[in-house]
């Protein structure tokens, strides 16, 4: 994998140090999408096996899992979230900035339809524009975090919530609250929920919808981050289902919610 090496550039609130010596400078590295490690876990699921990468855990879960194209600013996106010194107002805005992308990519997945459209010239466009029927529904809590970069792209979109939170003494993930469009069965529905560690909480996010007429084929789940055992899990209960997020590894930044909302 070929590097680069360019020169340092500030970022965020780090300032330039001219008097920085060429043993301490940084690295450049460029990550590559074949090349990007993501840690499995082992059939206990208590450890991160070796070897694998981003690919491999692909291949193994099915094309039903989507991952984002890997590059620098999304590597170091997904750094600053997992930093335990990130000071909360960074925390956000770079998790903002990975939410656009996921959301942005989501829409991707989405039905179109050709359209043809006239210029201020005068001139005829071939287009295309958006399937009508879509929706968002967030997983709340932490789910709520992504509905605002949802809505930067799809100002009138409708947006349902669902409250599963997992029973002190069993475990298990109850539903306490959910409220959808009514015609929810016949949408394509973005479900938002940002960290799959055991894949619980959206499977029974999942089993609502179906009780609500909707087929797993119609869902897209958006998350930020994925353990290989959560994405499995998901795609064994519902193997119609999309799964898009940035990366697969064995330990997932559980500490997102709090981070983002200040309630830690």
């Amino acid at each position: 994998m070929e590097t680069d090496l360019i020169e340092k550039m500030p970022c965020h609130n780090q300032q330039l140090n001219n008097s920085e010596s060429p043993e301490h400078a940084a690295k450049h590295v460029r990550f590559a999408h074949s090349s990007s490690t993501a840690a499995e876990t082992c059939p206990d699921d208590t450890k991160p096996c070796e070897n694998q990468t981003a690919s491999d855990v692909q291949r193994q879960i099915g094309p039903q899992l989507k991952l984002l194209p890997l590059n620098d600013q999304i590597r170091e996106l997904q750094t600053i979230i997992r930093d335990k010194t990130t000071s909360r107002g960074d925390f956000v805005f770079c998790a903002d900035r990975l939410i656009r992308l996921v959301v942005e990519e989501g829409l991707n997945q989405l039905p179109y339809s050709e359209c043809t459209v006239t210029t201020p010239t005068g001139h005829k466009y071939e287009g295309v524009k958006f399937e009508k029927g879509n929706c968002g529904v967030s997983i709340m809590r932490s789910g709520e975090a992504m509905e605002q970069g949802l809505r930067d792209c799809c100002r009138s979109i409708r947006i349902g919530k669902i409250l599963i939170q997992s029973d002190e003494e069993t475990q298990k993930a109850k539903v306490y609250y959910a409220k959808f469009p009514p015609d929810i069965s016949r949408r394509k529905v973005l479900l938002m929920y940002p960290i799959l560690s055991t894949g619980n909480t959206v499977i029974e996010a999942v089993r609502v919808l179906n009780e609500h007429g909707l087929q797993a084929k119609h869902i897209i789940l958006l998350s930020l981050f994925s353990t290989p055992h959560g994405a499995r899990s998901i795609v064994q209960e519902f193997p119609d289902i999309t799964i898009l997020t940035t990366e697969v590894h064995a330990v997932a930044p559980t500490h997102f919610g709090q981070r983002y909302f200040g309630t830690d």
